[in-house]
């Protein structure tokens, strides 16, 4: 992959590798996008992809063995219909990439403008030569629109067919069942408008997709008479053309994708045409400014610029590139899929990622509606989340949030996920605290937080367990972060955010209370809130929950057992054994000491302030050597970390490899899906890595350091209204308050005031 600080680019076709070029350069605007497939006919291996967010399907579950408990299904985000569908002939052979002889390949990923464009030489079977460019976005201020411009220049006088298609018969190539999710309902065929309207079964969502397209020829529009024809779930006109050698001709084609999620199905045919409409009124140049204006507004608060390392520049730009693609919060129905558009792995659903990743990156560069729509999101989905937990015997109003979900009921059936990775209560639970110190929202509470916290401290207060041998609530049968341990005993980070929520929650509810006293009191009414019995009984478990721990070693023990393990490294493991988990069985993985990803080390990194530097390196030391980091989320949490302790080399490599994960293929995965969530990940191993950036009490704290051969690190926070540039290179360090209020920065424990509009440089 060549580095580059703004584009993604690929040199030269590819077809071995086409599934990975297809994930990275997909595109998306949060509410639809799709993976990089080519707009013509490809009969290569390819993963076609149209998806639109929050349409989904419940994909019936298939296991061998089944529980109590386990949901019924998995649900999905849909593969829809393609607007981008193009089929041309020239003289009768259709340009197919996948038979074709294809030179002077180039496809880029401008991401500053959030675009893709791509070119090629094609000779077909038949002996006509052609030169094809293409350029193709999704569109960021219209939710609903995508455009693209197909330009084919023929170098001999030919016979030219163009035929656009909107194709909806596709399926989810890792559904259960085999079979397709949409009933049909309409196909429109009209002179060069075509739609298709289809329904999803059992959950019954609307999707109208539909496209236009104008032909011009050497930059004259060509007024033509299409042939429309439709079979189910595809509509398609057909446009002839005889085109002299050198001329070039350019097909304009816009396409819309609206739900019933948008508007009340009886509009929704309507909305369609008027979004075309609308489209052919602006134009592909209008629209295009458009859409490069929005994203630069985007890059303006969100960019992080290294210079120095061009490798690094790239990885953090395609991982924010990423992440405003999935998510731009003005829909609370929405959250962030772990593949985001780019992908049908994990099936577009709503993970602990949100809350433990990426709500940082959305907290520091967007505007705070965003990131309370993702705490939104959570309250109301609070009734199925009580629901789910009764499922598993629990009573009161305790509550259990799904590992994987869409609407809130959990969806995921793996049994040491489902049951027993509970620390995702404890992610959701310090999101709370995370919005509120670093927005100053505390009002947040009253607005169905403290219902929220509430509702999992009761959880937790249920899942321990009184240990008569140890005199100590224990928690039983869970698995950590580390998903190479099930069902172990008292996991470390699991317990500890269960006597953190514990203690939270009953100092939320002074907080609420200081706000709001008769508004607090009619929410624990409401909830049934048992004083003084429930915070008696919290505060006990918290003070005498168990915490496993090497007295000896100095660290804290990623479960009561792990000891018990062969204390081998991962520099005793045999290169061509890795990735583990291709290679080796289960049993022997859960028997091994390996780590996926950070467990200690992620409670270390959320509740770093309760830990002196000696101890965080005790363990540091301990566990990294162990870790093998087959997951996606476990690099940069080792980089921020690793900069606490001045390992600044290591904390680099882990940037790096979480910076450059899809770019570089690590995992051997990028073909399903680029890793959306991990991105997030990215910003963290900068920004709150080498950028220092934390928030500690109502204070925010830099403390920025530049990693080897980096001569320069900027990046943008918004910190409760204020927005702030802060850059770091060899002479010092850089705030510039965009802003019109004053802010207090502690800057390596030094308080400074910036003031509005102000500029302040300390040489180091």
């Amino acid at each position: 992959m060549e580095h580059d600080p703004w584009r993604i680019v690929q040199n030269g076709f590819d077809p071995e590798n086409n599934r990975i070029y297809e994930s990275l350069f997909s595109l998306g605007n949060g509410h639809f996008g799709g993976r990089g497939n080519h707009e013509e006919t490809y009969t290569g291996d390819s993963l076609p992809g149209n998806y639109l967010a929050g349409v989904y399907y419940p994909d019936p579950t298939r296991v061998g063995w089944w529980k109590n408990g386990y949901p019924e299904y998995f649900a999905k985000v849909l593969n829809a219909a393609d607007w981008k569908r193009l089929r041309i002939t020239v003289d009768g052979d259709e340009l197919d990439l996948a038979t074709a002889e294809v030179t002077d390949f180039r496809r880029v990923l401008h991401m500053d403008h959030g675009t893709l464009d791509r070119r090629f030489s094609a000779t077909l079977s038949n002996g006509a030569v052609v030169t094809v460019e293409v350029l193709r976005f999704v569109s960021l201020p219209d939710p609903q629109l995508g455009a693209l411009r197909y330009r084919l220049t023929c170098q001999r006088a030919a016979d030219v067919t163009i035929t656009s298609a909107v194709e909806g018969d596709v399926v989810n190539e890792d559904s259960n069942h085999d079979f397709g999710f949409w009933d049909p309902v309409e196909e429109i065929a009209i002179g060069s408008r075509t739609i298709v309207m289809a329904r999803t079964k059992k959950t019954r969502f609307v999707a109208a997709v539909g496209s236009d397209v104008s032909v011009a020829l050497d930059d004259a529009e060509v007024t033509f008479d299409p042939t429309p024809f439709t079979r189910s779930l595809s509509a398609a006109s057909t446009i002839s053309l005889s085109v002299d050698s050198g001329r070039t001709v350019e097909i304009v084609k816009y396409g819309s994708n609206v739900t019933s999620r948008d508007v009340e199905p009886p509009r929704i045919l309507q909305r369609s045409n008027e979004v075309l409409d609308r489209a052919a009124s602006v134009g592909f140049d209008g629209l295009l400014a458009q859409h490069i204006d929005a994203w630069r507004h985007k890059w303006e608060t969100s960019d992080v610029v290294i210079e120095g390392d061009v490798a690094a520049q790239q990885g953090i730009r395609f991982s924010i590139f990423g992440l405003n693609s999935t998510f731009t919060g003005d829909d609370p129905d929405l959250n962030i899929g772990p593949k985001g558009f780019t992908g049908e792995k994990y099936g577009g659903v709503t993970y602990w990622d949100t809350e433990a990743f990426c709500l940082p990156f959305y907290l520091a560069t967007s505007e705070p509606e965003v990131s309370k729509n993702l705490l939104r999101y959570r309250h109301r989905q609070l009734p199925k989340a009580i629901e789910n937990a009764t499922k598993l015997g629990f009573s009161g109003g305790a509550a259990l949030f799904p590992m994987v979900t869409i609407n809130g009921e959990e969806c995921h059936n793996e049994w040491e996920i489902t049951f027993e990775e509970i620390h995702r209560n404890g992610a959701i639970a310090f999101a709370i605290l995370n919005y509120i110190r670093h927005t100053g929202d505390a009002h947040h509470l009253l607005e169905g937080g403290l219902e929220v916290l509430i509702a999992i401290a009761r959880f937790w207060s249920q899942r321990v367990s009184w240990s008569e041998v140890r005199s100590a609530w224990v928690m039983l049968g869970v698995t950590g972060p580390n998903e190479y341990e099930n069902n172990v005993d008292n996991n470390w980070y699991t317990n500890l955010l269960a006597q953190w929520t514990l203690r939270y929650t009953l100092d939320a509810i002074s907080q609420a209370r200081s706000l709001d006293e008769n508004l607090t009191d009619q929410i624990l009414v409401s909830v049934g809130f048992d004083e003084p019995t429930e915070p008696a009984r919290w505060s006990v478990i918290a003070d005498t929950i168990h915490l496993p721990e090497d007295p000896e070693r100095g660290v804290f023990l990623q479960q009561s057992n792990y000891l018990d393990k062969e204390q081998v490294t991962v520099e005793d493991l045999d290169p061509a054994h890795r990735p583990i988990n291709k290679h080796w069985s289960w049993d022997r993985i859960l028997r091994s000491p390996y780590i996926k990803q950070a467990d200690v080390l992620q409670g270390l990194w959320v509740f770093e302030d309760d830990y002196p530097l000696d101890v965080l390196a005790r363990n540091f030391d301990f566990y990294e050597p162990r870790t093998v980091h087959e997951s996606s989320l476990s690099p940069s949490i080792h980089a921020v970390l690793a900069v606490r302790l001045g390992r600044l080399d290591k904390a680099l490599e882990m940037m790096l490899r979480t910076a450059r994960l899809d770019l570089d293929d690590y995992n051997d995965d990028t073909d399903d899906g680029c890793h959306t969530t991990s991105m997030a990940g990215t910003w963290i191993a900068a920004v709150l890595g080498f950028g220092g950036m934390r928030v500690i009490g109502d204070e925010l704290h830099l403390d920025p350091i530049l990693a080897p051969g980096w001569t320069e690190l900027t990046f943008q926070i918004l910190f409760r209204g204020t927005r702030l540039r802060v850059s770091v290179d060899e002479a010092g360090v850089r705030i510039q308050n965009q802003s019109k209020s004053d802010v207090s920065v502690v800057l390596a424990q030094e308080r400074l005031s910036v003031g509005g509009g102000q500029i302040m440089i300390v040489a180091t």
